[in-house]
């Protein structure tokens, strides 16, 4: 039996194994690649992820958070984010998508259908989920009104009904 998380979550083989671990209580010690600005950003999303209680399940998912002058999108087969430096200028929105695509890579290894629109509206659903709980749970005014500009927005969104 493999006790190592996979290089790559792939194959079925890989994709199960994944998972077993997961349910079995491994997490990642997450890796942040990019520039110093950058980590600083994730740095203070990834302290807004714990201050709501997401911190476990954050890292049961996701390995890794890397820079890219791309789109951000979450980069499945490594278990990682890609993120660009728009996605996290703002640190609560930051950790609200962080969240989205950890849940999204949650129903990846559960074999679920991560890619249709119901899984988009689930994994907003979990944005959502986590912007109430980090607004319930901060201390800082301006963490808490950023909270309630975003749930504001993706309440009215068309992906929730």
């Amino acid at each position: 039996m493999h006790t190592a998380f996979p290089t790559r979550v792939y194959t079925e083989e890989e994709v199960k194994r994944a998972n077993d671990l997961i349910n079995n209580g491994y997490r990642h010690h997450l890796r942040v690649e990019g520039s110093q600005h950058f980590q600083q950003k994730v740095k203070r999303a990834t302290e807004l992820i714990k201050a709501a209680g997401y911190w476990d399940f954050f890292t049961a998912y996701i390995r890794a958070i890397k820079e890219t002058d791309g789109l951000t999108m979450l980069h499945n087969a490594s278990a990682a984010i890609w993120a660009n430096r728009y996605a996290v200028a703002n640190p609560v929105d930051a950790a609200s998508i962080f969240i989205q695509k950890a849940a999204r890579m949650q129903e990846y290894l559960q074999l679920q259908h991560y890619y249709s629109g119901e899984a988009e509206k689930r994994s907003v659903q979990k944005r959502i989920d986590f912007l109430d709980a980090l607004r319930e749970k901060s201390q800082e005014k301006e963490v808490i009104e950023e909270c309630e500009r975003l749930l504001r927005f993706w309440r009215e969104s068309s992906l929730v009904y």
